[in-house]
This record gives C-alpha cells, sequence and structure tokens, in this order.
C-alpha cells in the first residue's frame, strides 16, 4: 500500500484501537483514534438527549487521544464545568486503555436549544473552563492544567491547551455519528467516534548567538514551512473520514500525508471499562461520619449508582453505624 518508503503496512478495519504514526521529514507526529463498541457502550450505558451523547462522544475521543500519551500506570482526566445546559463533562482514559465518560445537563436547556435549533457545543457548553489532569496514582502528585472554555468548542478548547500550556503547535478533530449497522435479523443503530491528532515535534533552538544569522533564519522558516504543510493537510480531513467503518486509520494517513513518508506504528486496543466496585463503593462511605452515613439509609439500605456506568450497590448500613 503505498509507495517506499511511505505508508505501506497492514489495515486494521477493526474498532477500538489508536495507531501511533510519525513523518520524520515534516518533524511530526500523531495519533489516529477509531472506536466503535467503546464510546457506544459509554454512550448507551446513559441514553442521554442525541446533542449530549454527541458532546460526551466527542470528549471520550479526545480523551484517548490525549490519554494515550501515558507513558506509565495512571489516568487521564478531561473534565469541564461551564455555565451552559451541558454543565459538566467527564471522561477519563486509564493505561493501558480504558475508557468511561458521563456528563451533567439541564433537560429543558438542552430541549429549548433543539427546539431553537442551536446546537452548537458553544452554545451547549456556554462559558467556563476546561481542565485536563494526569493522575500517575499510587499518591504521586497530580498534574492539572486548566483552559478558558469561552465560545469555543472543545477541539479549540485543547488546541489552546497545548499552545499556552505545553507551548506545542498541535492539531486535533474529533468527530461522532451514528451508523446503521446491518445484522442477520434486523440491524441497529451504532455510535461510532474517531479523532486525529498531530504535533510539531520540532522546536525551533540551536541559536548561533549571532542576532540576525542567516543560517538560523534559513532553518526557522524550514521549520515553520514543514509544521503549516503538515497542518494545511490534517486539515482537509472530513469528519465522516474520520468515523467511516470502511477507512481503515492507514488508509486515512495515506489520503492525508502520502508525500510527508509517514510511518506507522503498531496500534493498542482501548475498551469501555468502569473502575467502580463493591470495595471501592464501601470504602467511599467509610468516609463519612455516622451522622451523615444514616442520612443516606433508605428502605433499610444505603444505595449508590456509578455515574460512569449506572451500576447499582446496596450497602447494609449496620457494618458502619456499629
Amino acid at each position: 500500500m503505498g509507495e517506499p518508503g511511505r505508508i505501506c503496512v497492514e489495515e486494521h478495519y477493526s474498532d477500538d484501537l489508536i495507531l501511533p504514526f510519525q513523518s520524520d521529514s515534516a518533524g511530526a507526529s500523531g495519533r489516529v483514534v477509531r472506536l466503535g463498541p467503546a464510546v457506544h457502550q459509554v454512550l448507551e450505558n446513559h441514553g442521554y438527549p442525541e446533542p449530549v451523547s454527541q458532546l460526551l462522544g466527542q470528549a471520550v475521543a479526545l480523551t484517548a487521544l490525549l490519554g494515550a500519551a501515558l507513558k506509565f500506570e495512571g489516568t487521564f482526566i478531561f473534565q469541564t464545568q461551564t455555565d451552559g445546559p451541558v454543565d459538566m463533562l467527564v471522561a477519563d482514559y486509564t493505561a493501558p486503555g480504558h475508557l468511561r465518560g458521563h456528563a451533567h445537563f439541564d433537560p429543558d436547556r438542552v430541549a429549548a436549544l433543539e427546539e431553537k435549533g442551536d446546537l452548537t457545543q458553544q452554545a451547549l457548553l456556554g462559558r467556563g473552563h476546561l481542565a485536563m489532569t494526569i493522575d500517575p496514582g499510587a499518591d504521586m502528585e497530580r498534574y492539572q492544567g486548566v483552559v478558558p472554555l469561552d465560545s469555543m468548542d472543545l477541539n479549540a478548547a485543547a488546541d489552546e491547551y497545548f499552545r499556552r500550556s505545553v507551548q506545542l503547535d498541535t492539531f486535533l478533530r474529533v468527530a461522532v455519528a451514528r451508523h446503521y449497522e446491518a445484522a442477520p435479523g434486523g440491524g441497529m443503530w451504532q455510535w461510532r467516534a474517531g479523532g486525529l491528532m498531530v504535533q510539531n515535534l520540532t522546536r525551533e533552538g540551536g541559536h548561533s548567538g549571532i542576532q540576525g544569522d542567516p543560517d538560523q533564519v534559513v532553518e526557522e522558516e524550514a521549520v515553520k514551512e514543514d509544521w503549516n504543510r503538515m497542518r494545511i493537510l490534517a486539515e482537509t480531513v472530513e469528519d465522516q473520514e474520520l468515523v467511516d467503518p470502511m477507512l481503515s486509520p492507514e488508509r486515512l494517513l495515506y489520503r492525508l500525508f502520502h508525500e510527508e513518508r509517514v510511518k506507522v506504528y503498531t496500534p493498542h486496543d482501548v475498551s469501555f471499562h468502569c473502575r467502580c466496585s463493591q470495595a471501592r463503593v464501601e470504602a467511599l462511605i467509610r468516609r463519612f461520619p455516622a451522622s451523615e452515613i444514616a442520612e443516606m439509609i433508605e428502605d433499610g439500605a444505603i444505595r449508590v449508582t456509578c455515574e460512569f456506568c449506572n451500576r447499582s450497590y446496596s450497602i447494609d448500613p449496620a457494618d458502619y453505624l456499629a
């Protein structure tokens, strides 16, 4: 597939994977994410209105793209807090590839936007902030970056995070859609999501110390030109290409960057997985004083529902009030 030295590898038509790639000639690297059953399960667990599911699906796809950079056992958390109808989105990626997410929203305000036909991300989110947190676990210190969410979508906010906090030129785009999957006895509509991230790895360094050094100027201009070309090519990607089950990630990269000597690496799998458990719920309840635990009792039991997967737990309060 493709010319020698360019993309020429086995194509992966399966879903729920992240494919890393790199272009040495352009000094750029990136990832393609393709989500099927993983994002479908996240969204179907909740049964949100379609605009909210679309928004959460984008957050999950971005979380997969960004969380895949973790080089250790840990969790990447993507969270918005805003004043719009969808006032909170939370998605997290736990290495080596577990995804989950949930949203909080005002049904009446979302319905009002649907009636007006104003379902842009800006209208749904409103103003607030986006926080991206890396939690290494094992009582290690967390790292968090925060950017404002003021009249911009999730792609733009994540892009702004890299520009401000990491000072790394980055292109991000994600898409979410329903796709009809035929099956014996009748098909069904399935949620799908996909994303593309490209980053400029070449830093403008190597100053000679001579102001106006022509060699340095030429080198810096070449770096800018390489990145601008890579970004322009990335911007041609269409939403349908990101979610098309018949277009492999390798074929997509060839379409976009076939002149940039792109090489791909081994893809890794992702899946929906929630970390909740009976033991975690019990540990959480033990943190509360007895007076507050007593207020949680309904019909002789304490019932807790996980916000991420909707699994319900029933706890015997006698174990905590003795």
